[in-house]
């Protein structure tokens, strides 16, 4: 994709502004940069000890493994579905 039709928006996590530059829309990579922040402040209330490093990755290990769950939940499901047909 050319630099021209990359979508360019500014967004708020945890109190830092990010430029973030991507082929989605600006909603998109809002929604993205919200549910970062709901999921931080999230952590953070949990552990308020945590200095916004320590916060950043743990937030990152989190929603990796959502991430993962969900994608073991999705392969189960395709399997299902090829049983069921098959």
């Amino acid at each position: 994709m050319s630099e021209q039709h990359k979508i360019r928006v500014s967004v708020d996590i945890y109190g830092q502004t990010y430029k973030m530059v991507g082929s989605e829309t600006s909603g998109h990579m809002r929604l993205v940069a919200s549910m970062v922040d709901d999921k931080m402040r999230e952590i953070n209330s949990h552990n308020p000890s945590l200095d916004s490093s320590k916060l950043a990755v743990l937030t990152a290990v989190n929603t990796v493994h959502e991430y993962v769950k969900l994608k073991e939940q999705v392969e189960q499901l395709e399997e299902e579905i090829k049983r069921l047909k098959g």
